[in-house]
Order: C-alpha cells, then structure tokens, then sequence
C-alpha cells in the first residue's frame, strides 16, 4: 500500500504540474482573445478576468486528459531512468504499481466527470447571464438622444430622448449585418428582462426588411420584444442544454437531446482510461537499455490522443457508441498489448553441458 500511494502521489504531481503550466498559458491566451470586452465595450478588468476564468473549464476537459497521459508516462519514465522500475517489477511489486495506476486513472475520469457533469455548464450558464448583461449595458450607455451610435459592427442607432425611467422616446435602429438588411422604429421602447434575458421592448412601430434583390417588406406591431445579443453580437455560449447540469435533467423525463448529452459528457472519463491504458502498456514495463532513441512519451501521448479523436469522429457506429467509440477502440488495443506484456513468462532452463 505504501509503494501504491507513492506512485500514486508522484503521477498525481506530474500531471498537475503540466496541468497548471498549459492551464495558466490557455488563461492568458483566454484575456488576449476577449480584451475586446475591455477596450471597445466599457468594462472593467475584473469582467475580463472573469469572463476568462469561465471559459476555463470546456478548455479544461479539451487537455486535460492529455495531461493525465503525459504525466503518467513522464513519472514513469522518471522510475525506468532511476531504476525504481526495475526494481518494482525484479520484487514481484507489480500489482501494486498497476493499482496505482488503476487508481491514479480512475481519479482522474471522477474530475472529467466533475467537469463534464456540473462545472462546465453552470460555467456556460454564468457565461450566459453575464453576456446579457454586458450588451444590455452596452446598448444602455450608447442610446444618446440625436446622436447615431455603432454599437456593433453593421449596427447603428439613434433615439429621440430618455427620462430618467429609462424610458425612450422615437427608438431607431439599423442593422446591415447579413441578408435581409432590417430597419427597427417604434416611438417608445424600454430595455427590460423576462425568462430569456435581456430584450427592448418597443412599442406602436415596424420592422422594415430589404434583401439584395431590392424587394422590401414591412412589419407593423403594436409591442415587439428584440433579444439584446441579436444587436450587439453578444451571443450564448451554447444552448440550454450546453448551459444544464447532468443533475437538473433528472427533474423531468429524460428526452433524446438529454440522453445524448449525458452520453457526451460521459465519454471524456473513458477518454482518461483508455489514454492511461496506453501509456501503461508502453512504459510501465523496464528496459535494460540506457539510452534509447524512441519517440518521446509526450508525442506518444499526443499521437494517441489525435488517433482517438479520428476514430471518435469518423468511425461509424451506433448512437450510443458515438462519442466513446474511439476511446473503446484505443482501450481494447491498449488492454491486449498490456495483458501480453504482463503474462507469465517461464525461466529459462540451462542446458547441461555434453560430455
């Protein structure tokens, strides 16, 4: 039991070392691609930093379970270089060296589980809300009585006046992005919240249409709700069911979209055991050689992981098999090499010598 905690202790530092080195460069990499939410749209530092730090976890189950690998198969390169594997295996020790792993692989599909199943869409859900509220600002801010304002890229608009309720007077807006062109006025509007978010209200006016072609149309109500995000680009970061934990679809019966979710997200924790039954098949075993020109174990993991990827895209198969089918295919192949590797070889018989 000592020597399993030890090697599972050491694998567990590997791995979280280079976990902690890609997770701070991709969070770094996360605030360069959304200073735009600083510099062009008026928010603070700490909206930056927090709309960076949500992004983290779908980033987080992309490499984490290639950290994983790489720091298995880097601590046990470690053992073979020192010779404590060597001498694990010369001791008959090697049941506890394969529990370490066992258990140093199941740890780490319970966090991909952890990350799938709750933090990543109560993530997308802080994502959500917080988009809403950046482009409700956004749009509030920039609605300056006779001035036109490009709130986005394509989008333009201008308002006759705004009492201190917050309610506008003579709403126009002009959207050029994508095909129709459209063109929104009402003579009041109001920027309110309901069940999906932040919207403008407007009142007594039309939404014009013109395509390419130059044919027009026109839309007269009488109340019209107009989703914020459509005007500032400020879009969801996925769909409902992107933004649910696996927990709240057990309130209700399960439907079909639901299934395929949980089935998703369950798949990446067989991604961590099969890319831990790869590197256990190559390196948990000792070499008398010194110096070896082989792949590094970190390409090995790599080219691992690309060529579980391929098959989990390409490989046909049914629905349920779908998003774990090349983690299967990576694990059985794994599995044999592993249990040939481990047979039971027989010692050598010395030949007596002929007289």
């Amino acid at each position: 039991m000592r020597l399993s905690r030890y090697l599972l202790r050491l694998f567990s530092i590997e791995a979280m070392a280079l976990f902690g080195i890609a997770a701070f460069l991709l969070f770094l990499i996360q605030c360069l691609r959304l200073f735009d939410v600083v510099a062009t749209r008026g928010q603070s530092l700490w909206t930056l930093l927090g709309q960076a730090l949500l992004g983290m976890p779908s980033l987080g189950i992309v490499f984490l379970y290639v950290c994983i690998g790489i720091g298995l198969g880097r601590a046990l390169r470690s053992l073979q270089d020192r010779s404590e594997l060597q001498i694990i295996h010369v001791s008959a020790l090697v049941p506890s060296l394969m529990r370490a792993i066992a258990g140093y692989a199941l740890g780490g599909a319970a966090a991909l589980l952890l990350l799938t199943h709750v933090i990543e869409p109560l993530a997308n859900r802080s994502i959500t809300n917080w988009s809403a509220s950046i482009a409700a600002d956004l749009v509030s801010r920039s609605m300056v009585p006779h001035r036109f304002t490009e709130i986005a890229d394509g989008v333009s608009l201008v308002i006759g006046s705004r009492d201190s309720e917050g309610r506008i007077v003579d709403f126009f807006a002009d959207d050029s992005r994508g095909e129709p062109r459209r063109t929104y006025f009402a003579k009041s509007a109001i920027i309110t919240r309901d069940e999906q978010g932040f919207v403008l209200r407007m009142q007594d006016g039309a939404m014009q249409q013109m395509t390419s072609e130059g044919r027009f149309s026109e839309i007269s109500f009488a109340r019209y709700d107009l989703e914020l995000s459509s005007l500032t680009g400020q879009d969801g970061s996925g769909t409902s069911l992107d933004s649910t934990p696996s927990y709240e679809f057990f309130a209700q019966p399960v439907g079909e979209g639901e299934m395929r979710s949980l089935q998703r997200r369950t798949a990446e924790a067989m991604r961590v055991m099969a890319i831990c039954l790869f590197v256990a098949a190559l390196a948990a075993f000792p070499s008398g050689k010194r110096r070896r020109a082989g792949l590094p174990i970190e390409l090995s993991v790599l080219g691992a992981a690309f060529f579980e990827r391929s098959l989990t895209t390409f490989l046909p198969g049914p629905m349920a098999l779908s998003g774990a089918g090349g983690s299967m295919v990576l694990a059985a192949l794994s599995l044999l090499v592993l249990l040939v590797r481990l047979r039971p070889r027989s010692p050598l018989r010395l030949r007596r010598a002929v007289a």
